[in-house]
């Protein structure tokens, strides 16, 4: 009782404002965050007699919150918001009832129950009701598996976000431990750590307690472009804002709704989610209106003329009775309705949600939908190193520390020597002296990031964990092989520590400078400690350590050719990554930190820090990022498919290079004479540049971007060194827009060389994990964030998040995405069949009896069962690695190969000869049974009349299109039709499950679906059932024609096959690929291997930027 009695007491306190044990209200919390004015928060802290906020707030910026987490959570409210309440599956059948196939079916329900009440009578037709009974029934279904669909996919979404929520992480102080934790876990009084780097965005409302350089971006708040400085002077930091620049720690004084983009996000929560669905299903239903109209004159134009024919001789030749017109009606609106395949749109969405669900189990969290289908277009993967390619698990694997080498030695070499770590090997070393390691030791713990630490989690015997940083973890697990306490050298600097570090000075690591410093005072002056890339640290050092830990002049000769030539070549040529540690001292403070000198540029060429020139070489190491066991396979597979994969890295270009050479992304063809070779200048012309080369080279002197200059470049490019963002998205926005392809006389001269240039623009897919990789990942048409590496930034701006940060993951997103295309063609071609064959037996019949041979509601059942089950036994095949072995899907081609208009059309005329020989004399022979052209909505007089002989060519259809649902599963005239059957259950399943349901409704279903009531006889089932399976044997000459009269050229054409993009189905063009592509494109091809692939791939548009060799072929390609 008195639990509760608090608990209300807890409540009434939070609604007036108040709060217990000496702490802020809200109300005031939200005041001073409301005007963020210093001047109130010192009137504010002095009103309460308080010194500073953390205090008032009772939390320690050294140590974080140490309890009362869940009260603060109570008093001060989440760092969330509450779920918009779903939409209700009732919302959803609402909506599917305003599908404009929906209200034609609707229509026809109505009119035909009027028909039966007013025309025919009750009395005259008693089982009258079971036609527009079983239009409802139809139309209930369709809506309500739609219905489920969307709702299905509602929760799907909410799930994903939760899920994109929960990888949402911070860095928190808690107990005197950084903690990741979802910003929903952080509340009011947390000390948050944030920088440029990988810890950009900002999670709640506060004020910067610390910090040093710190600027952010809050145009998204505000509107203005240019980052805000944040100090003592001016310390509000708003959530959804963005460091750019330095680092801090900030004291959270708003969470959730109390926080200003809370208050602005909670506005307008409702209202934007009300205009509209997500671009893909608005996609979705604007592609099935398109369809609809693409195709709505030519269906109204036969329907028209079957009711004309239908009521010209029923009514004026025969002299039937005029209501007869109303059924003539109901037929022609029946043929309009079947024409329609309305179930595409579903098709599409049940591929998309399912590949998507199973995407998530290869570790591609898919944040939209449509990502999944244009992965499967990719003709270019611009993919980054570290994490990537590699393991993401740094390791310092040889050194140099005042000037004694210690080299990278082979772990596959077991002896004493290679089992010891380098800080081992270094401390061991008698010729270093043990002061240098420690100051060594001291420059890697001062000059690290925060988040930045090596852990134990599992206990001291195993491995321990990497946090922040993957280099500077590398760093300080060297420290620690050298017996070296990082973590108490961090805490106790002067100048370094949470309580002194307002006595020294950060310079943030950025991709601009390629170097991170940090400045501390010292018993006289100050010394500054620089970490960096080696070759930009070196240039700046005019000094070095001794071996007798004396200080002496660095030559340009021996920094040339002993630290350049023998030991940064020699550890990138291993593929290492270099790291020089330097310093600088300062005999006093200077005037000014952020003093520049343009005497030194900077890597993008800005003035450099005085205090980051004139240094004092300490040592460099050699950093290994192991390459993942299953990056080269994934490569390979890569150019097997005609996707090309260049790699943004920024490691210097050696390293580069040999990462490159390891994993498969630069092979014999790119070296000169054909060989591999360990040296860049051997490597042919532009297959490897430094981002300021390309950077150069593709912007004229106003620094303005030139296509013309890019295009003699990206063809040929492989791997790009020091790169930064901005090179990334200059690579991804030229691929995109590139239209080198237009250039004969350029592509010849490529060809020349070897290279063949994709005859359309690129589709191209991005991997990036910084904050600044967000524009990039924006630009390309499919983003990859990493999960794990990844910032928030770039999670939010990517379309898809490898959970695992692995290379290999985005291969098999491609491998997905293929699949969706398939999946959504493997169904049209299925539908379009059975719309063909349906819409000419109903014209035949209506000009011999007036009516079609399948009635309009056997018509309604066969579109039903094609609709719902079919969609989802096609869309449900899972992926085939052959998938992967022809080149990219080529949006501009027609959605309708070749093949598959020669499938189409042979079941159709299949399916249509069969229903013609059944339906006259010799058939009803054959079915044991009298011809009956008696229409089937019966006669006046109490006795409606369904014979057998329609009702077994009503089945004998359904056999023949159920049995070529198996033949529709291949798309490329393969010959085993069988092949992976058993591997997709879902597939047998529905299958097995379409036989029954129509078991029972021939024999059981009776006038509902106008058959006989007592069924069909054994006879007549084993005539529909060969029939039936007659598809399959058909399916065999279909490919033997189809390869006579095309001479084989595309047969089994797993490799070479093309297609068309989804997306663009609503455009209504389906030619025949000989009009996509002339036979010249063919004829220049430089092996007949290429050759036979190319004519296989006669309704495609090639391959991008390939060089032959005896690999699988490359590619460089770009978006449609």
């Amino acid at each position: 009782m008195e639990e509760e009695m608090d608990k209300g007491r807890m409540a009434e306190e939070l609604e007036m404002g108040a709060a217990p044990a000496n702490w802020p209200s809200p109300r005031d919390l939200d005041d001073l965050m409301a005007d963020r004015e210093v001047a109130n928060l010192q009137s504010l802290l002095k009103a309460n007699g308080q010194t500073s906020m953390q205090q008032w707030l009772q939390v320690d910026p050294s140590q974080g919150l140490s309890s009362d987490i869940e009260k603060r959570r109570t008093i001060y409210g989440r760092n969330a918001f509450d779920a918009k309440p779903p939409t209700s599956f009732f919302a959803f059948w609402w909506d599917a009832m305003h599908d404009g196939a929906i209200i034609v079916l609707s229509v026809m329900a109505v009119v035909t129950i009027l028909v039966w009440l007013f025309v025919e009578t009750p009395k005259c037709v008693p089982n009258g009701y079971l036609e527009p009974v079983a239009l409802v029934f139809s139309i209930s279904v369709i809506t309500l598996t739609t219905a489920g669909i969307d709702f299905s996919k509602e929760r799907m979404f909410a799930a994903l976000s939760d899920q994109l929520d929960a990888s949402n992480k911070k860095f928190v102080l808690r107990n005197g431990q950084t903690l990741e934790l979802p910003d929903a876990e952080i509340v009011v009084g947390d000390i948050v750590t944030f920088n440029a780097h990988n810890a950009a965005s900002v999670p709640a409302d506060g004020v910067l307690v610390a910090g040093s350089g710190v600027k952010m971006d809050e145009a998204a708040l505000n509107g203005e472009p240019e980052p805000a400085e944040k100090s003592a002077e001016k310390p509000f930091i708003l959530s959804g804002t963005v460091c750019t620049s330095g680092s801090g720690k900030l004291l959270v004084l708003a969470v959730g709704t109390h926080s200003v983009s809370g208050k602005i996000k909670a506005a307008v929560y409702g209202e934007a989610e009300e205009e509209g669905g997500s671009p893909l299903f608005d996609k979705l239903d604007k592609m099935s209106l398109k369809i609809g109209k693409a195709g709505m004159y030519p269906r109204m134009f036969v329907a028209t003329v079957v009711f004309l024919v239908m009521t010209i001789v029923g009514v004026f030749i025969k002299g039937g009775p005029a209501r007869e017109i109303v059924h003539y009606i109901v037929q022609a609106i029946t043929i309009l309705a079947v024409a329609v395949p309305e179930g595409l749109p579903l098709a599409v969405t049940l591929s998309l949600a399912f590949s998507s669900s199973k995407m998530s189990l290869d570790n591609n969290l898919v944040k939209t939908l449509k990502a999944c289908e244009t992965m499967g277009s990719a003709t270019t993967i611009c993919s980054d190193k570290t994490g990537t390619l590699t393991a993401n698990r740094m390791t310092v694997r040889g050194a140099v520390v005042c000037g004694v080498v210690k080299p990278a030695l082979d772990p596959r070499i077991d002896t004493a020597e290679s089992r010891k770590s380098v800080g081992q090997r270094l401390r061991a070393d008698k010729n270093i002296p043990n002061e240098a390691l420690e100051e060594l030791g001291r420059l890697i713990s001062v000059d690290t990031m925060d988040e930045s630490a090596v852990v134990f989690e599992n206990g001291d015997n195993a491995p321990p964990a990497f946090k922040g940083n993957p280099t500077e973890c590398a760093l300080l697990e060297l420290c620690r092989t050298l017996s070296i306490d990082w973590r108490g050298i961090r805490d106790s600097a002067i100048g370094r520590s949470d309580a002194t570090r307002s006595q020294g000075h950060p310079f943030m690591f950025s991709s601009a400078r390629k170097l991170m410093s940090w400045a501390v005072p010292r018993e006289r002056g100050y010394r500054v400690y620089v970490k960096g890339a080696a070759e930009i640290v070196l240039s700046r050092c005019a000094w070095e350590v001794s071996s007798t830990n004396r200080v002496q002049k660095l030559k340009d000769e021996r920094r040339e050719s002993f630290y350049v030539n023998d030991v940064v070549k020699s550890f990138a040529a291993s593929a290492m990554r270099t790291i020089a540690l330097a310093y600088k001292d300062f005999d006093r403070l200077p005037q000014d930190w952020s003093q520049t000198t343009d005497e030194v540029k900077n890597a993008d060429g800005t003035d450099a820090f005085v205090a980051e020139t004139e240094l004092v070489l300490m040592g460099i190491v050699g950093i290994e990022d192991p390459l993942r066991d299953e990056v080269p396979p994934a490569i390979n597979r890569c150019y097997g498919a005609g996707i090309d994969v260049r790699m943004c890295t920024g490691d210097n270009l050696a390293t580069a290079v040999a990462i490159a050479s390891r994993c498969g992304i630069l092979r014999k063809e790119h070296y000169k004479h054909g060989r591999m070779s360990p040296h860049v200048s051997d490597l042919l012309k532009d297959r490897a540049m430094t981002g300021k080369e390309f950077r150069k080279r593709v912007h004229n002197s106003e620094g303005v971007f030139v296509q013309a200059a890019f295009d003699e470049i990206w063809p040929r490019l492989r791997v790009m060194a020091r790169c930064d963002p901005d090179d990334k998205h200059t690579l991804a926005h030229g691929l995109n827009k590139s239209l080198l392809f237009q250039d004969t006389e350029t592509c010849a001269a490529l060809k020349e060389e070897g290279i063949t240039i994709f005859p359309d623009r690129q589709v191209v897919a991005m991997t990036g994990d910084g904050t600044n990789d967000a524009p990039a990942l924006k630009r390309a048409d499919v983003g990859f964030a990493m999960g794990i590496s990844g910032t928030q930034i770039a999670k939010d701006a990517a379309d898809i998040i490898l959970l695992d940060d692995n290379f290999a993951s985005i291969v098999t997103a491609a491998k997905w995405g293929r699949n969706v295309y398939d999946s959504v063609c493997k169904f049209l071609q299925f539908q379009l069949t059975v719309n063909i064959a349906a819409i000419s037996v109903a014209v035949v019949g209506a000009f011999r009896y007036q009516e079609s041979p399948i009635a309009a509601v056997q018509m309604l059942w066969i579109n039903l069962i094609m609709d719902s089950l079919a969609s989802l036994a096609l869309a449900t095949e899972p992926p085939d690695d052959a998938l992967l072995d022809r080149p990219p899907v080529n949006r501009s081609d027609s959605i309708i190969s070749e093949q598959m208009w020669y499938n189409m059309v042979g079941h159709a005329a299949y399916q249509v000869v069969v229903m013609m020989l059944l339906y006259y004399d010799l058939g009803a022979s054959l079915l044991d049974t009298e011809p009956n052209g008696t229409p089937h909505h019966g006669k006046c007089g109490g006795v409606t009349v369904y014979s057998k002989h329609h009702s077994a060519l009503f089945n004998c259809f359904v056999m023949m299109t159920l049995f070529n649902e198996i033949n529709c599963r291949k798309l490329r005239g393969e010959w085993n039709v069988f092949a992976g059957l058993f591997k997709n259950p879902y597939f047998g399943s529905i299958w097995v499950l379409t036989m029954v349901i129509q078991i029972i409704g021939v024999q059981f279903g009776g006038a509902a679906i106008a058959v006989h009531k007592d069924g069909i006889t054994s006879r007549q089932w084993l005539v529909c059932v060969c029939f039936g399976a007659g598809e399959l044997v058909w399916q065999q000459v279909i490919n033997v024609v189809h390869m006579l009269t095309k001479g084989g050229d595309e047969q089994v054409g797993e490799k070479g096959y093309r297609d068309a993009g989804i997306l663009k189905i609503g455009s209504g063009r389906v030619a025949l690929p000989e009009t996509v592509r002339s036979a010249s494109s063919r004829s220049n091809e430089s092996s007949q291997r290429d050759l036979s692939l190319r004519r296989r791939a006669s309704s495609k548009k090639g391959l991008s930027a390939r060089e032959p060799s005896t690999t699988p072929r490359m590619v460089a390609s770009e978006k449609v």
